[in-house]
């Protein structure tokens, strides 16, 4: 498996393009992605029991297991937006498949902004001409640009493989810096591969990648109404179809979460106001639930994250953090280490260098690992500090 650039174009047969149709006031905000074949296609979605319209259309049109174009604006969540709000949605998606000459059951549709107003429907029909014009392999930047709200960078990530003699591809593109927290978050991520695979199937790689990716990530403990990650597999790789037996599934498995993974970090470091990207590795766990508990929560902390931000060495937030995340463990066999300085062994302060620990705590990623000592199990989870500027964004966000 290598790293390549292109984003969602770097598989066979996808293209992708992105325009401003003026729901920002300067940016661009209306994003395609585009099949030249039907794809096996699958989704995760929110739990949060508020979905935007947006999700529902997708939702349903994916129980079909199939799609072949995706239309994304940011700006406007088209969120608690009534039945208006799911007709706009339904409406978007129609005009997108009338300017890519697509079947309308064929085109997934996703939104991303403020809650609670309608979309402008208008500036986005005037707008999805110039975008399908646009559609192209070297349009993966400005679709991931366009697709960002208070995001300060892109995020994307591909990679390549081979599969049966053949080599294959995952890309994919991403939003999220704030209202993220596990189990999906205002966060939307996009992934196309050229592998063969059949829907079902593909489902299930997807929850096994986001799993330990965007289900391992918090910025603020937040989970909104629009969130989704869809996977379009358009086959045009040429490999055997994939089986759930095998090397092959396997391979696509892991190439599909190192992409996940990284949109995943790339989310995380981007967090509304923070300076610093945290990596909490739980190790020594006795099942892997239980590692994926407290790892998220020590990442989820507030006091932990402020901590980060103060360069301060609370290893005693670490612990009680892990405390309350309903993961079992035994207090008196905890270690606990920031960066290679430990601070804490048998749940317990040791004397340590609060000079190294500081200087610990300014790296990027700071790495903070908790040892049960207990089991086999271990787990991954990122955050990012909380600093003063997350308040000052979010105080002013719709304005």
């Amino acid at each position: 498996m290598e790293w390549f650039a292109g984003g969602v174009t770097l598989p066979k047969g996808f293209l992708a393009s992105g325009v401003a149709a003026g729901i920002k006031k300067v940016k661009k905000d209306l994003a395609l992605i585009y099949s030249e074949v039907p794809a096996a296609a699958a989704g995760v979605f929110t739990t949060n029991r508020v979905k935007a319209a947006p999700l529902l259309v997708t939702a349903a049109r994916l129980a079909r297991g199939v799609a072949q174009a995706v239309v994304v604006n940011s700006g406007n969540a088209n969120a608690c937006t009534g039945e208006e709000g799911y007709a706009d949605a339904v409406a978007m998606a129609r005009l997108a498949a009338a300017v890519m000459e697509l079947p309308e059951e064929l085109v997934l549709v996703s939104s991303t902004g403020v809650i609670g107003q309608r979309l402008p429907l208008g500036k986005i029909a005037a707008a999805l001409p110039a975008a399908a014009a646009a559609l192209g392999v070297a349009g993966h930047a400005a679709a991931a640009e366009a697709i960002l709200t208070t995001d300060t960078v892109t995020k994307e990530a591909a990679v390549r493989f081979s599969v049966g003699g053949c080599t294959c591809a995952v890309g994919g593109m991403a939003k999220g810096s704030g209202m993220i927290h596990p189990n999906m978050a205002t966060m939307l991520a996009f992934i196309t591969t050229d592998v063969a695979i059949e829907a079902e199937l593909l489902r299930r790689a997807l929850k096994e990648a986001v799993d330990a990716s965007f289900n391992m990530i918090t910025v603020d403990g937040d989970t909104s109404t629009n969130d989704m990650v869809v996977v379009l597999a358009n086959g045009m790789a040429g490999n055997p179809k994939l089986t759930a037996a095998g090397p092959a599934y396997a391979d696509f498995v892991a190439a599909l979460t190192a992409v996940c993974t990284e949109l995943a970090k790339k989310i995380a470091r981007d967090g509304e106001g923070a300076t610093r990207l945290i990596e909490v590795r739980v190790t020594g766990a006795r099942t892997l639930a239980d590692a994926r508990l407290a790892a998220r929560a020590i990442a989820g902390s507030n006091l932990v994250k402020a901590a980060v931000f103060g360069r301060d060495a609370n290893w005693g937030r670490i612990l009680c953090a892990a405390g309350y995340s309903g993961a079992a463990f035994d207090p008196a066999k905890v270690a606990i280490f920031i960066g290679a300085e430990q601070v804490a062994a048998g749940g317990a302060g040791l004397p340590f260098s609060e000079e190294r620990a500081s200087r610990e705590l300014e790296q990027d990623p700071v790495v903070i690992t908790v040892d049960f000592n207990e089991g086999a199990a271990a787990a991954v989870a990122w955050g990012c500090d909380l600093t003063y500027d997350y308040v000052r964004i979010n105080a002013s966000y719709r304005t």
